[in-house]
């Protein structure tokens, strides 16, 4: 997919905390509700983000983050964690890549 950030981000509590990731270390701590990924975390869906500008609640955790996709990993309609993939190109993310990403998590869980 050659994204520049990719990570799981797990609930501990009321909170996401960062857990395995690849790229430059990020927000290390989000919560319920905030961002991009507390947003997917609270509604338990998956949320794509063309630009993160235009996202009024976005955490910038990279300057270099342009567009993003955030799913939640679910179980028993309970999300377990989130995976986060941010890009530095607009509107880098589409309905295939929600598809295929929500499958994948489906293996993980």
């Amino acid at each position: 997919m050659n994204f520049f950030w990719v990570g799981f981000y797990l609930i501990k509590k009321e909170e996401l905390v960062l857990g395995p990731f690849q790229g430059h270390v990020a927000c290390t701590r989000i919560q319920f509700g905030r961002g991009v990924c507390g947003t997917a975390w609270k509604n338990k869906k998956t949320v794509i983000v063309p630009d993160v500008n235009q996202f009024s609640d976005h955490i910038a955790c990279s300057s270099e983050t342009k567009s993003e996709i955030v799913v939640c990993g679910l179980k028993n309609n309970t999300v377990k964690f989130v995976l986060d993939i941010d890009s530095n190109k607009l509107n880098d993310f589409d309905e295939t890549d929600k598809k295929y990403l929500e499958e994948l998590i489906t293996h993980i869980l």
